[in-house]
């Protein structure tokens, strides 16, 4: 069996992981690929396993049985000799899939690859479920998402028009346009804040899912309007166009 060891160069804190991202994802496709069967993880059967089919019926852009072979080929790559220890054998392995699957099912696999990838970056030591599923937990960041706080706050700073605004992301907008301006320059915290919590709680749910939130963004009004011809205007429009057709 050929190993590969990866190595990040150039990896700047203030760009993201989005550099590093790219270069594991050209290793692990292969890898990923060849740990994907028709029976979704290897020795996982799809007919009778109550887990696969939990996580199946939460798929989003991604099958959650990919995530997790895709994560699993990822911490190979990345804690080779951890993760040999860890599962010295395929039954160690299927294993392990199996339970990871069923833990992780309540995720969507965007944000589990995203955990992955965030604990990869920043972990020296094989990560455990319990520190995957912290991650996903706080992983509003890994989506550019603010906490529900600094969104609200957001929302009831924003100068009008809000449509035109910069927004750090559109489910701030679209949780403060369904939550109502008015309400949220109006009403105290106290009042307003759990309906804005809401709403947004629901939108950050479709934003983990894998759903593009987009602002409508207004048409813009032209730099220059008509202005209406008067009344003998008009008539000599209609005379010119009656010569012209010869009426």
């Amino acid at each position: 069996m050929a190993y590969v060891v990866v190595i990040f160069h150039n990896y700047h804190p203030f760009l993201g992981i989005e550099v590093a991202i790219k270069k594991v994802d050209q290793l692990i496709a292969p890898v990923a690929a060849s740990a994907n069967t028709s029976k979704g993880i290897k020795g996982i059967e799809v007919s009778d396993d109550a887990a696969y089919a939990s996580a199946s019926r939460k798929n989003s852009s991604k099958d959650h049985v990919d995530a997790i072979n895709q994560m699993f080929a990822e911490f190979e790559l990345a804690y080779h000799n951890q993760y040999h220890k860890a599962f010295p054998d395929e039954g160690a392995l299927n294993l392990a899939k199996k339970y990871w699957l069923t833990s992780l099912a309540a995720f969507s696999p965007e944000l589990v690859l995203a955990a992955t990838r965030e604990l990869v970056l920043n972990q020296p030591f094989l990560p455990s479920i319990a520190s995957v599923v912290d991650t996903c937990k706080s992983g509003l960041s890994l989506f550019g998402l603010p906490v529900v706080h600094d969104a609200y706050l957001e929302a009831c700073r924003m100068p009008s028009p809000k449509s035109v605004q910069s927004w750090s992301h559109p489910a701030v907008y679209m949780a403060g346009k369904a939550t109502g301006w008015f309400e949220l320059a109006n009403r105290a915290e106290g009042q307003i804040f759990p309906l804005f919590e809401y709403h947004y709680s629901h939108l950050v749910q479709r934003a983990l899912q894998g759903e593009e939130l987009t602002l409508n963004a207004p048409t813009p009004i032209p730099e220059s309007l008509a202005t209406p011809l008067s009344t003998k205007e008009n008539q000599s429009r209609l005379q010119e166009l009656k010569a012209s057709l010869k009426l």
